[in-house]
């Protein structure tokens, strides 16, 4: 059986649909008043099946165009060492706009803070908006905010890994060297963990390519069919 308002397929004996929860019972009734026809004394009408929204095959394709383009992507960061097409790419001026933010808006918590918050707030936006997505049962919207989070660990790896090195050049136009250091020189300077500046930006690229990975799996199971999903099952 398919939802009357979003097509979604539920089972033959579902009170509502598990995407959009319209309760199945109410559309009947409402469609047997405006139809005129009687209501069968002690069971529930009929269901009257919705005609197809050619919108639906739209937003299937555009589905699918975005991940032929994410898988793409992901295969341009893992094949390239690591830093070298992440600084490059169109993602990185996006991404620097939330790492600033984050300075701003964590600098209320203190000098530490304020220094990892541009990091931090990179990671924290795409994962709440995650989060709203799968509150709204959008599976395909949060999968894409999963793989931007995974990309962001990516385009930090290099920056985390120059920490001693002090070799890119900073927003300003400088090296780290140049301007005395950078974010992740003070923050592992901070924590005693300088020895560990390559390992944990070699750590930090691997895991992101391993959840961009995870999540264009999931988003391709959604647009193959995969959003049969309801609570309870």
């Amino acid at each position: 059986m398919q939802c009357p308002k979003c097509l979604t397929t539920c089972a033959d004996d579902a009170a509502e649909c598990p995407r959009c929860r319209v309760v199945f019972s109410k559309i009947a009734q409402r469609s047997s008043v405006v139809q005129g026809a009687p209501r069968p004394t002690g069971e529930d009408p009929p269901l009257v099946a919705a005609p197809p929204d050619p919108l639906r095959g739209i937003a299937r394709s555009g589905r699918i165009a975005l991940l032929a383009l994410l898988v793409w992507w992901t295969w341009q960061f893992a094949r390239a060492p690591m830093g070298a097409v992440a600084m490059e790419s169109v993602l990185h001026l996006p991404n620097l706009v939330f790492h600033e933010a984050g300075h701003v808006i964590l600098g209320l918590f203190g000098r530490f803070m304020s220094v990892l918050g541009g990091s931090l707030f990179q990671l924290i936006v795409p994962v709440v908006l995650a989060g709203a997505f799968i509150r709204q049962r959008e599976w395909f919207g949060a999968a894409v905010c999963v793989w931007w989070a995974g990309q962001n660990l990516v385009d930090l790896a290099p920056y985390i890994a120059d920490a001693r090195a002090l070799r890119l050049v900073l927003l300003g136009g400088k090296t780290g060297a140049e301007v005395e250091g950078h974010d992740w020189e003070y923050l592992l300077s901070a924590l005693g963990w300088m020895h560990l500046d390559r390992t944990l930006g070699l750590a930090a690229h691997q895991l992101g390519l391993v959840i961009m990975v995870g999540a264009l799996v999931g988003g391709a199971w959604y647009a193959a069919g995969g959003s049969k999903i309801s609570r309870g099952r």
